[in-house]
């Protein structure tokens, strides 16, 4: 899982018992390992701590429901259809149940995440070698033993940005005097994590110090993973949570978790011999997330969950083909973004056109169908920009697509967003950190950058539009909204343009609230009713329309070429009616727990939030 080339393991680790490829672990034919066993030598420990990545890379978890489900329906991307389904497009639509089908799996995966990762932190400092070893066998041991800490951390951050208030569990579950665990505070869990990142920071390399053969920086967790993690919980623990009297709250003592943050970033910008921008947004989908050409050289990619590109079943992700564009007859496009979305873009910025394909590619992987506006769909795990070794034409239900956790634009846009909330106004520092960003997603054209605030609030607000051009798609959105309580604000906004969006005589919009300099589709009564596709077979997927996306269309057809329906188009809220249609301010914020979790509580937890 680890390094595709080297490491075929896929170990199930419950309780004491783990299972392992005998190729990998043992030249013996060993079904089962003791505990005693397991951790008795720095390779048997290595396959424990690669089953806590394991967990991660599940199909219910981020292989699927946790990335391209959860997150959906806010103002970036919606799923496909509509609601009562009792499962994950009741999800999209805040329909939730503790009866939904949907909801018992991740939650139970990111404590199987957990139940790995406390075993492995509580043994691996036993072991003698963990002392006693040579120092490059130390190093390894407490290498894995940070890994076990970082892990355990993205398990309970998880479980806590969606579900709240959940049990904390920080012992195997063999040694309890009881299974039946109350919650337990977020603050407290948040804490914990923080302080358990800490210890991990210097337990683990840098990416460029690795030195084992075969150990991937991207898909291994090293120090900027560790600090760059720490920093976006940090946020969380300073920002606005629904909490169990169903009213958002930001605790009195937020700054001091935005200074960690800023710190932790700051560490890792003064590293840029480990991670800086990759100079094109597009190469770092199309080269190395879809292409999968290696590493990314640039180390953008701070950390990325692994999925085995061999088709085991959920243990497999399907990143690319649940969502993402259509080849042929082959192809998802589940995940669909919003005309909104589209044009919140400015017609220079090049993230547009890597985050929204609005065309699917015939067979021929040169030729391109466009949609209408209605049906865009998410482009970063687009199938025709597939390699290494997945043939795009192939009909796979798994992909092996690896799942970006956090990129150094991230790292970015975390330390100015909180040395203007420290500062109540940004520093020089953190504007040419949010310059940087915009400027790759213009071409490395500083002229193009939009003028950025020197004002607290205006510069928050750039942050917001920001975080929002840059991370679409990428299952940030939702939470980055929740944690700023805007979630509720944006629904509302968002809804009331996207009806007016679909009117055969679209009105002007009124520009969101949260963010600074009106989109383009505040300007809609100048946008295109219609737009023209070329038919002429061409590899450049952004040569697809041969009329402007920002004027009115012309009234002849363009020789060679087919139209499809654009602003004003009904469709829009024919496909859009459903979006977001049950949200709830207070209410929506948060997860059910699915009852059956419930009840087997046996009293010691029940659901809040008005569920």
């Amino acid at each position: 899982m680890m390094n595709k080339s080297k490491i075929f393991v896929v170990v199930m680790l419950v309780a004491s018992t783990f299972a392992a490829c005998k190729k990998f672990i043992s030249p013996e034919p060993v079904s089962s390992f003791s505990e005693d066993q397991i951790f008795s030598n720095l390779p048997y420990a290595k396959s424990a701590v690669i089953g806590i990545y394991n967990a991660l890379a599940n199909q219910q978890y981020w292989g699927l429901n946790v990335s391209l489900l959860f997150p959906m329906d806010v103002d970036d991307f919606k799923g496909q259809g509509g609601t009562n389904d009792n499962a994950t497009r009741d999800m999209g639509r805040y329909a939730m149940t503790s009866l939904n089908q949907a909801i018992p799996g991740p939650y139970q995966y990111m404590y199987i995440g957990i139940e790995r990762a406390n075993i492995c932190i509580e043994q691996i400092p036993k072991m003698d070698l963990y002392n006693s070893g040579s120092a490059q066998t130390k190093g390894e041991l407490r290498r894995l033993y940070g890994e076990s800490l970082t892990l355990r951390a993205q398990c309970y951050f998880d479980l806590v940005k969606i579900w709240g208030d959940v049990p904390e569990q920080r012992i195997p579950s063999a040694e309890l005097s009881s299974p039946y665990l109350p919650k337990t505070d977020r603050d407290s869990i948040y804490n914990h994590v923080l302080n358990d990142l800490k210890i991990a920071e210097d337990l683990v390399p840098w990416r460029t110090e690795i030195g084992q053969l075969g150990d991937s920086p991207d898909e291994r967790i090293t120090k900027g993973a560790v600090k760059a993690l720490r920093a976006r919980i940090a946020l969380f623990r300073g920002g606005y949570s629904l909490r169990p009297s169903n009213t958002m709250l930001r605790n009195s003592d937020y700054l001091t978790y935005y200074q960690i943050a800023k710190d932790e970033c700051n560490d890792i910008m003064a590293r840029r011999d480990q991670h800086t921008l990759n100079p094109s947004y597009k190469s770092v989908w199309k080269d190395y997330v879809c292409g999968r050409n290696g590493n990314e050289p640039n180390g953008e990619l701070i950390f990325q969950v692994a999925e085995g590109g061999n088709g085991v079943g959920s243990a497999d992700g399907r990143i690319g083909i649940f969502d993402g564009t259509k080849v042929g007859t082959i192809g998802g496009q589940a995940c669909l973004a919003l005309p909104t979305y589209f044009y919140s873009f400015d017609s220079t910025d090049v993230r547009r056109d890597v985050t929204i394909a609005p065309y699917e590619t015939k067979a021929d992987l040169t030729t391109r169908l466009g949609h209408n506006i209605n049906l865009m769909v998410d482009g970063k795990f687009r199938r025709e920009w597939w390699s290494n070794p997945v043939n795009p034409t192939l009909n796979t239900l798994t992909s092996g697509l690896n799942w970006p956790l956090i990129r150094f634009s991230d790292v970015l846009l975390m330390y100015a967003e909180a040395d203007n909330e420290l500062n109540h106004a940004p520093s020089s520092t953190a504007i040419a950190a949010v310059s940087e960003v915009s400027k790759r997603a213009h071409g490395g054209n500083q002229a193009l950058v939009p003028a950025i605030p020197t004002d607290y609030t205006g510069f928050f607000k750039f942050i917001v539009r920001e975080r929002f051009l840059e991370f679409g798609f990428e299952a940030i959105r939702k939470y980055d909204l929740i944690r700023w309580n805007l979630l509720a604000t944006v629904v509302t906004e968002t809804r009331a343009n996207l009806v007016n969006m679909g009117l055969a005589t679209p009105v002007p919009m009124n520009p969101p609230s949260y963010m600074t300099a009106p989109p383009a589709y505040c300007l809609s009564t100048t946008l295109p009713k219609t737009m023209y596709y070329s038919l002429t077979t061409t590899a450049d997927d952004s040569k697809i329309w041969v009329n402007s996306l920002y004027k009115v269309a012309p009234t002849a057809t363009p020789a060679g070429t087919a139209k499809v329906s654009w602003v004003g188009y009904s469709g829009i809220s024919g496909t859009f009616t459903e979006w977001a249609g049950s949200f709830k301010p207070n209410h929506s914020e948060i997860f059910p727990i699915a009852s059956g979790i419930v009840a087997a509580s046996r009293g010691a937890f029940t659901n809040d939030y008005g569920y």
